[in-house]
C-alpha cells in the first residue's frame, strides 16, 4: 500500500510514525503538512487551546499602546489600559461585528471604522452615535469580550482556553534553566510580520534543529556552527531545547565584558528554545531573536519576527552598530530559512517524496512530533 493513500488519515500516520522509538524515527509523514483537514484540526485543538506568543511587552509601554493579532480565526487587540494593565480583547465591533483596530500603534480611544461606535481601552462601550430611539439599547451592557493574557520572559502570551494553565507553572523548568540570562530585561528593536509560503511546522522543525546551519546558512552563520558542539536533549513537556557553543567571531554571541550574571562556559552558550506550539527563541548572552508561528492555511504560515539586545549591549556606546550588524546578520539569516523552508513545502507535496530517517540532532523534531500527535490525537 502506497504511504500517499489518500484514504489515510493524518493523525493515524503520525501516531504509527511517533510509536517508533527515537534511534528508528523518521521525519513525520507529508499529510501531516499538506491535508487541509488536518490543518483545521490543529487550529482546533493546538491554537484555539495553547498560549501564543503576540510580541514583547515592552512594545506595549504606555496607556493606549496597541497591537492586533488574529488567533485561530479570532480577531484580537492586546493593549496597555488606561490604569496600566495589560489587556486582550476581542478586537470585533459589538454592533455589525467590523473589525475595530488594524496594525499596531498608539490609540486613546477604539472607534469602529464603520459606524463610529467608541470603546474605551478597557472594552466598555464610551459612545454609540444615533442609537437613542432604539429602547432596547443600554449602553452599559456592552463590553468586548475580554481574552486571558500573561506575561512571560517578557513575552505577551494570549490563550482562547480559559483553562489554560498558567505559564508560570507550565514553563517553570524553561525559567530556571535561563534564569541567570535576565531575558526578561531584554529590550525588543524590532518586530515585524512576514507570511511565507510553507507549512507553519516545517518552520517550526527548522527551528528545532542546527543540523542545516552548516548547509543551508554557509553564507551566513555556517561556518560559526559545529555539528559536534550542538547539545540536543530529549524534550521536556512544554518544550524543547538545545544549544550551540559559540566563540567571540560575532561579539554579540557572548558575555558583555560587563556581564556578572553569567559565569565560566554559560557565557558563550546560545539556547534555541522552542515554547509548544510556536514561539521560537533564539537566546544568547548578547541578543535575542524569536519567531512566533501561526497557520494560514497548510501552505502559508504567517510569522511574528522581534528580537533586540541585552541590557548591557543596549546600553553600550556602541549598541547601535551592534544592532545594526545583528539586524543586517538576522535577516540575511531570515533570506536563507524562507528557501529553505519553501523548498521543504515544495518537495513534500510531490509524489515521490518520503520521509527519512532523522539525525541524533533532530531530536528536538521527534519530540515535537510526539507532541503534536498527543494534542491533535
Amino acid at each position: 500500500m502506497s504511504h500517499h493513500d489518500q484514504n489515510l488519515d493524518p493523525a493515524a500516520e503520525l501516531r504509527a510514525n511517533v510509536a517508533r522509538p527515537f534511534e528508528e524515527a523518521r521525519a513525520m509523514p507529508r499529510s501531516v503538512y499538506t491535508s487541509e483537514a488536518f490543518c483545521a484540526q490543529e487550529i482546533e485543538s493546538i491554537f484555539r487551546k495553547q498560549w501564543i506568543a503576540v510580541g514583547r511587552v515592552d512594545g506595549l509601554c504606555e496607556p493606549g499602546d496597541f497591537i492586533t493579532y488574529e488567533l485561530a480565526g479570532q480577531p484580537i487587540m492586546v493593549l496597555r489600559d488606561a490604569g496600566g494593565a495589560l489587556r486582550a480583547q476581542s478586537n470585533v465591533c459589538l454592533h455589525r461585528m467590523s473589525t475595530l483596530l488594524a496594525g499596531e500603534g498608539k490609540t486613546r480611544a477604539i472607534t469602529c471604522p464603520y459606524h463610529g461606535w467608541t470603546y474605551n481601552l478597557d472594552g466598555t462601550l464610551r459612545g454609540a452615535p444615533a442609537m437613542g430611539l432604539n429602547k432596547g439599547f443600554c449602553k452599559a451592557g456592552y463590553q468586548l469580550p475580554q481574552i486571558r493574557c500573561e506575561e512571560w520572559m517578557g513575552w505577551v502570551m494570549i490563550t482562547l482556553d480559559p483553562e489554560a494553565t498558567p505559564l508560570a507553572e507550565s514553563l517553570s523548568e524553561v525559567g530556571a534553566m535561563i534564569a541567570d540570562y535576565g531575558l526578561e530585561d531584554y529590550r525588543q528593536s524590532f518586530r515585524e510580520e512576514h507570511i511565507w509560503n510553507t507549512n507553519w511546522k516545517v518552520l517550526a522543525e527548522n527551528f528545532m534543529e542546527s543540523y542545516h546551519l552548516p548547509v543551508c546558512h554557509a553564507g551566513t552563520i555556517g561556518g560559526f556552527s559545529k555539528l559536534e558542539e550542538m547539545h540536543c536533549p530529549p524534550s521536556h513537556p512544554a518544550f524543547n531545547y538545545h544549544t550551540i557553543v559559540k566563540d567571540d567571531t560575532l561579539p554579540l554571541s557572548v558575555a558583555h565584558p560587563g556581564n556578572t550574571r553569567l559565569h565560566g562556559e554559560q557565557r558563550n552558550v546560545t539556547y534555541l528554545l522552542t515554547i509548544y506550539p510556536s514561539l521560537m527563541i533564539t537566546l544568547t548572552p548578547g541578543y535575542f531573536w524569536y519567531l512566533s508561528l501561526h497557520p494560514q492555511g497548510p501552505d502559508h504560515v504567517r510569522i511574528v519576527f522581534g528580537g533586540g539586545l541585552s541590557p548591557d549591549f543596549a546600553s553600550d556606546p556602541k549598541a547601535q552598530g551592534y544592532f545594526d550588524t545583528f539586524k543586517t546578520l538576522l535577516d540575511e539569516v531570515n533570506v536563507e530559512d524562507k528557501g529553505c523552508t519553501e523548498r521543504v513545502y515544495r518537495g513534500l507535496c510531490s509524489g515521490l517524496s518520503e520521509p527519512g530517517h532523522l539525525s541524533h540532532l533532530e531530536r528536538p523534531n521527534y519530540d515535537f512530533a510526539t507532541w503534536i500527535s498527543e494534542k491533535v490525537g
